[in-house]
C-alpha cells in the first residue's frame, strides 16, 4: 500500500470527516455568507469561501533555506518525481510550488492556477503579478497526494542574498499558505543551522499558528553521534531565541530522502522519528476537519462582530443633515463606539477586529447607505454556534483507545486492561484504580502521551474557540462562563482552577481549558479531583513546567 495507503476501515472512517466538512460548507451557504454580503464583511476583511476552500485536501507548508531538502522530502513521500522538481546544491526552488494530485502529470503557471474554481488558491491574486510569476501547480497520481496536498517554498534568502529581496512580501506569501495549511514544517540542515533574518522575520509571523509547526532536523545521519547531539542543542537555543516562548516545538530528527540511513548506532532512532512523522501526516485528513469546523467557528464569530459594529453605525447617522460631520465623528470615537457594541451585546473584545485597520476599511464607505442590524441573522449564527456545530462534532469517529493504549503498552512496557485483570486476580492492585492514572504511572516511567483523546480535544478546542480567547487564552472570567454550565459546586471548581492553571499566569491557553474541561466531566462522572496533577493529565508541553513547581 506504499507509504500512505489506507486500510478500509480508515478510509470509512476518512468519509465521516468529510461529511462533517460537507456539513458546515452548507451552514456556511445558509447561514454565514448572506451576513457576510449584507454587511460586506469580505469586502472589508477576507474574501468569501470557496467549495474549493472547504472541499480542498489536508495542506502541509515546507519552509526552510535552501538545499536542506524540502524537494527531496516531497519526492521521498511521493516515492516518485514530480513535475517541475530539480534536486542540487545550488538554490533549485525560486518559486513557490504546489504539488497537488492529478490524473495526467502537468505545471500550471501561477496566473492560470489563481483563477481557477476548483483550486483553493484565488486569494493569491491579492499579491499580484510579480508573486503570480513565482507560483506553479505540479500535478502527478500519488497515492498520498489523494489525502494530502504539499507547498513547496523558495529557499528562505540568508546572506548577500538578502539584500537583494524579492519582487513580492515573502513573508505575507507565507502567512497566507500557513493560514490555509493544517500542518507547518520547517526544516533544518545538520549541517546548516544559522537562521537569516528573512527566516527570523518568517518564524515571528508564524507564531499564531504555533500549534502547526513541526520541525525536522534533515541529514541526521550524516553526522555522528556527539555531534548530533551538539547540533540538536544548538537548534533548539536558535529556535528558543526566535520564537520567544517557552513551549518546547517537537522537532524530528531523521534523513528524508530516497537513500538508506547511514550505518550507526542512532539508525533506530531515526527510523522510530520518521515513522512518527509519517503516523502524524496519514492522520491529517481526520484533524483537517477539526481545523475547518474551528476556521469556521473563529470566522463566524468575526462575522457577527463585523454586522453589529456596522449596524451600530448605521444607528448613529442622521436621516436628513450632517451626514459629513456624524461621519467624521464617528471615525474620530470609533473607540467608544466599540465598547459601546461590546457592553451592548456582552461580546469578548478579542473577537473584535484591529481597530485601526477597521477604520482603514470603512472610511471611504457612505455610512448612511450600511443596512440596518437584522438580529434574526445574528441569532441564526448564534444557532450555529450553540447548536449545529456540536453537532457535527458529536458525529465525528471516537478514538480508539483501545489500540492507541496497546501502541502505548508495546512500546514502553506499560500495562494494558488485559494486564491489568491478570494483575488483579493475582492480588495486585489494578494499575487503572486511580482514574488519573490509568496506565499505572505512580509506579512507571512518565509517558510522553496525553491521556485526554483526540476527539476529546477536538471537542474542547471547539469550545475554548466558542468561548473567544484573547491572545491564544480566555482569562478567569470568560473560562468561568463556561465551567460553571456542569453545574459543579464552586469549592469545586475552584480547585479544578488550581489543578489546570499549570503556569499560574491566572489565564487558561487551549491545553490548560482541555485539562480543566476533562476534570469536570471526570467530577461528573463521580470521580475524586487529586491533589496534584498526574503526569498524563499534563499536556506534553508544560511537563517542564510542572516538573519546575
Amino acid at each position: 500500500m506504499g507509504l500512505f495507503g489506507a486500510a478500509p476501515k480508515k478510509v470509512e472512517e476518512q468519509q465521516k470527516y468529510f461529511s462533517a466538512v460537507d456539513g458546515i460548507k452548507r451552514l456556511y451557504k445558509s447561514r454565514i455568507r448572506p451576513v457576510e454580503e449584507l454587511y460586506k464583511y469580505q469586502a472589508m476583511n477576507s474574501a468569501t469561501l470557496t467549495d474549493a476552500d472547504f472541499d480542498a485536501r489536508p495542506q502541509v507548508l515546507l519552509l526552510g533555506q535552501y538545499s536542506v531538502g524540502k524537494t527531496s522530502f516531497i519526492k521521498y513521500l511521493l516515492e516518485r518525481d514530480f513535475p517541475g522538481s530539480h534536486i542540487g546544491p545550488e538554490p533549485t526552488t525560486d518559486r513557490f510550488m504546489a504539488i497537488m494530485h492529478g490524473p495526467t502529470e502537468r505545471v500550471t503557471p501561477g496566473n492560470a492556477l489563481a483563477v481557477q474554481e476548483d483550486k483553493p488558491f484565488r486569494g493569491l491574486q491579492q499579491f499580484g503579478t510579480s508573486f503570480l510569476q513565482r507560483l506553479e501547480c505540479s500535478q502527478c497520481d500519488s497515492e498520498i497526494l489523494k489525502s494530502v496536498t504539499f507547498v513547496d517554498s523558495p529557499g528562505v534568502l540568508s546572506g548577500e542574498k538578502q539584500r537583494i529581496g524579492r519582487a513580492y512580501d515573502f513573508v505575507k506569501v507565507v502567512e497566507w499558505f500557513a493560514q490555509k495549511s493544517d500542518l507547518i514544517i520547517l526544516l533544518f540542515d545538520a549541517h546548516k543551522l544559522d537562521i537569516s533574518d528573512e527566516f527570523k522575520r518568517t518564524i515571528v509571523a508564524l507564531k499564531q499558528h504555533d500549534e502547526k509547526i513541526r520541525v525536522v532536523l534533515n541529514k541526521a545521519d550524516s553526522v555522528s553521534e556527539q555531534q548530533l547531539m551538539r547540533v540538536y542543542g544548538a537548534l533548539m537555543w536558535s529556535l528558543g531565541k526566535v520564537s520567544q516562548t517557552p513551549e518546547v516545538k517537537r522537532v524530528y530528527i531523521s534523513s528524508f530522502w530516497e537513500y538508506p540511513l547511514r550505518d550507526g548506532s542512532n539508525v533506530e532512532l531515526f527510523e522510530k522519528e520518521r515513522d512518527d512523522l509519517l503516523r502524524e501526516l496519514r492522520d491529517l485528513p481526520r484533524y483537517a476537519a477539526v481545523r475547518k469546523i474551528n476556521e469556521l467557528v473563529k470566522r463566524t464569530r468575526y462575522v457577527k462582530v463585523h454586522a453589529l459594529l456596522i449596524g451600530h453605525i448605521k444607528s448613529l447617522m442622521p436621516t436628513m443633515w450632517g451626514k459629513q460631520s456624524k461621519q467624521q465623528w464617528i471615525i474620530n470615537n470609533m473607540r467608544e463606539i466599540f465598547r459601546s457594541v461590546q457592553r451592548e451585546h456582552q461580546l469578548p473584545m478579542g473577537d473584535f477586529p484591529n481597530i485601526e485597520h477597521f477604520i482603514t476599511c470603512i472610511k471611504d464607505y457612505d455610512f448612511s447607505r450600511f443596512p440596518k442590524v437584522d438580529m434574526a441573522l445574528i441569532e441564526s449564527m448564534d444557532q450555529v454556534l450553540a447548536r449545529d456545530v456540536p453537532a457535527i462534532m458529536n458525529d465525528f469517529p471516537p478514538e480508539r483507545e483501545d489500540a492507541a493504549q496497546m501502541a502505548r503498552a508495546a512500546a514502553s512496557h506499560e500495562p494494558t486492561a488485559a494486564s491489568s485483570s491478570a494483575a488483579a486476580s493475582s492480588g495486585a492492585p489494578p494499575a487503572g484504580s486511580n482514574p488519573f492514572d490509568p496506565f499505572g504511572t505512580a509506579t512507571t516511567s512518565v509517558s510522553t502521551e496525553w491521556i485526554i483523546t483526540m476527539s476529546k480535544q477536538a471537542e474542547y478546542r471547539n469550545i475554548f474557540a466558542s468561548a473567544g480567547p484573547v491572545d491564544g487564552k480566555l482569562s478567569g472570567a470568560s473560562a468561568k462562563e463556561v465551567l460553571v454550565k456542569s453545574r459543579l459546586d464552586p469549592s469545586v471548581l475552584g480547585r479544578i482552577w488550581t489543578l489546570s492553571d499549570i503556569d499560574s499566569d491566572g489565564y487558561l491557553d487551549e491545553e490548560e481549558f482541555c485539562v480543566a474541561m476533562h476534570l469536570c466531566h471526570e467530577c461528573l462522572g463521580g470521580q475524586e479531583l487529586p491533589s496534584k496533577l498526574p503526569d498524563l493529565l499534563v499536556p506534553p508541553t508544560k511537563r517542564h513546567i510542572d516538573s519546575a513547581c
